[in-house]
């Protein structure tokens, strides 16, 4: 029994050390999957250099602005609008540098609660139907059928083959798991951090808290 317990010691102590080795590539991974997240999400609320490289003025944030206010009946929607849009461009820079990466991911799990409540909560979990899936909508079934009529429709009248070589089609159901899926992940990054190595974070770290 000893000898059994001793090698499950080592075994363990040996499983610690890789990953206390290769642990910052947990972090790094986080950060390297929910970037483009937020940039092309910012992006998409305003863009704030045009085409040609020039500064785009703010009012190219007011679509989102009349979106958050006249649809999602969100106060100040305006400064709503700035503070989103905010968050994610400027989250997006800071994580992909490792940088606050912490303090950056507060306020987008704030972003993600309010996305989740205020434009995805009504639609329920999943985010696209699919009826194999636990938390299926209730209306889930009727979307099925719905995009299966339109396929016999495709294939009836159009090029069904060249309309999906590319991939399938599927219907959005907008429910919150995405929403819910970044904010684990930020979630993730509050606890862990940037990690060690690639990330700014650590940099500064060895530098000015070191006693």
């Amino acid at each position: 029994m000893t000898s059994i317990i001793n090698l499950m010691n080592w075994a363990q102590d040996l499983l610690n050390k890789i990953v206390e080795a290769v642990g910052f590539i947990g972090p790094l991974l986080l950060r390297i999957y929910i970037v483009p997240v937020f940039w092309v999400a910012s992006n998409n609320k305003w863009n704030p250099f045009a085409e040609n490289g020039t500064l785009n003025p703010i009012e190219g944030l007011k679509h989102t602005s009349r979106w958050f206010g006249e649809s999602l009946g969100m106060p100040l929607p305006d400064l709503m609008a700035f503070l989103a849009w905010g968050a994610e461009y400027f989250g997006a820079i800071l994580l992909a540098l490792g940088l606050a990466t912490r303090w950056i991911s507060i306020p987008l799990m704030f972003t993600m609660i309010v996305a989740a409540v205020t434009v995805h909560w009504q639609y329920g979990w999943q985010a696209v139907h699919d009826l194999s899936s636990p938390h299926a909508a209730a209306n889930a079934g009727e979307a099925i059928e719905r995009l299966s009529r339109a396929k016999d429709i495709l294939r009836e009248h159009g090029n069904y083959s060249w309309l999906t070589e590319h991939g399938n089609f599927i219907v959005s159901n907008n429910g919150i798991e995405w929403a819910a899926t970044y904010f684990i992940i930020l979630l993730a990054l509050l606890v862990m951090g940037g990690g060690k190595y690639v990330s700014l974070d650590y940099w500064l770290a060895q530098k000015f808290r070191q006693t």
